[in-house]
């Protein structure tokens, strides 16, 4: 049982480091600087039922300062007002073009269908999908192309910073940074070629437009739930140029309402938080659980005092590399940490059930 405990520490100490030097490393966009060239863009935006935010993005994307843009709006079988404020927009600004989606072909999920229209219309030097739920500030765009070009980039993704109202908000969101921070130094997505140093997210992806035809990632990706990290996990695997940052003010969102969409909306992709597996995820979770009791029953208060000042250790930097509240953490750590077990639980119920609802979709059917 001594070298299980050793095991279990020395878990924590690796996941203390990577939390370390993602906070230490600063991984945001840099300051706008004068740019080399201003290539034209095409913001890209799948929308189904986003009347709540689709104007406010569209209000922003239109106060950009940068000009040479056009912004392509997919409208994928909206229920709601989607389409009609998307059309006011289009009055307003002429820089905005509206698709309505068909019918949704055998063997596409719904966004990256939309991703895939809107690439084939796009005219743009560079791609950028965001998600009808981001918010953005005027610097953005000159900012994600100052690097973007500064590295000779492919494909560059940004996690937003998380805005977060309710109660089951704060205990479900912080989750997806908890585990992506504590296990992966994010500068390696840029620094190595091992696809293993991937991670992206879909609520902003630019791509090098002649990059993106030739492969067509979308399309490539069609049926996977979790796009994002399959495509940069192709890039990387075909050696192109990759970085993944984290949002600050310039970019942010609110990905969920309440704790019951949080819980849904995570459930669909927490396997792939873990590289597509069930076992390595179940395993996190148990051995995150049971870690301190076994220590504090095998090793003395002294270990299981040390692995919790590892614990907080761990929240504390990653809460401040994703400019959330550390005190708000750290106090809802064990109800953060249930929820992930009740994340995992359903995520198993539903491989099982084959059955999932997204937006009216059920994205596991086979």
């Amino acid at each position: 049982m001594i070298y299980c405990c050793y095991f279990l520490m020395g878990l924590l100490i690796i996941r203390l480091l990577v939390a370390l030097v993602n906070y230490l490393s600063f991984a945001y966009l840099p300051k706008a600087t004068p740019l080399a060239a201003a290539p034209f863009i095409s913001i890209l935006i799948p929308a189904r039922d986003e009347e709540e935010n689709i104007g406010t993005l569209l209000e922003q994307l239109s106060r950009l300062e940068y000009s040479a843009l056009e912004i392509i709006v997919y409208n994928d079988n909206s229920t709601d007002k989607t389409e009609d404020i998307i059309k006011e927009w289009k009055v307003i600004n002429p820089n905005i073009k509206l698709i309505n989606g068909g019918v949704l072909p055998n063997g596409w999920l719904g966004k990256n269908h939309a991703c895939h229209q809107l690439s084939k219309a796009a005219t743009g030097d560079v791609l950028l999908f965001l998600d009808a739920d981001v918010s953005v500030k005027k610097d953005l765009i000159k900012r994600s192309i100052s690097h973007f070009q500064k590295y000779e980039l492919h494909l560059l993704s940004i996690f937003p910073k998380q805005i977060m109202k309710s109660f089951g908000e704060k205990v479900s969101v912080p989750l997806m940074n908890w585990i992506l921070l504590s296990l992966l130094p994010l500068f390696l997505i840029r620094n190595s070629k091992n696809k293993a140093f991937s991670a992206a997210n879909g609520q902003f992806m630019m791509f090098k437009a002649v990059t993106y035809k030739d492969m067509w990632p979308h399309e490539k990706c069609k049926a996977h739930r979790v796009e994002d990290i399959a495509i940069i996990k192709l890039f990387k695997q075909k050696g192109l140029a990759c970085d993944t940052l984290l949002g600050d003010t310039d970019i942010s969102c609110r990905m969920y309402d309440g704790l019951d969409t949080a819980v849904e909306g995570f459930t669909k992709n927490i396997f792939q938080f873990f590289g597509n597996s069930i076992l390595v995820t179940v395993s996190f979770g148990i051995i995150t659980t049971i870690a301190p009791f076994v220590l504090y029953f095998n090793m003395g208060v002294w270990w299981f005092t040390a692995y919790i000042a590892g614990i907080v250790s761990i929240r504390f930097f990653v809460s401040l590399a994703s400019q959330q509240s550390v005190v708000q953490n750290l106090l809802l750590a064990i109800p953060q940490h249930l929820i992930f077990l009740v994340i995992i639980i359903k995520g198993l119920i539903n491989n099982q059930q084959k059955r999932l609802i997204w937006k009216g979709r059920n994205i596991l059917q086979d």
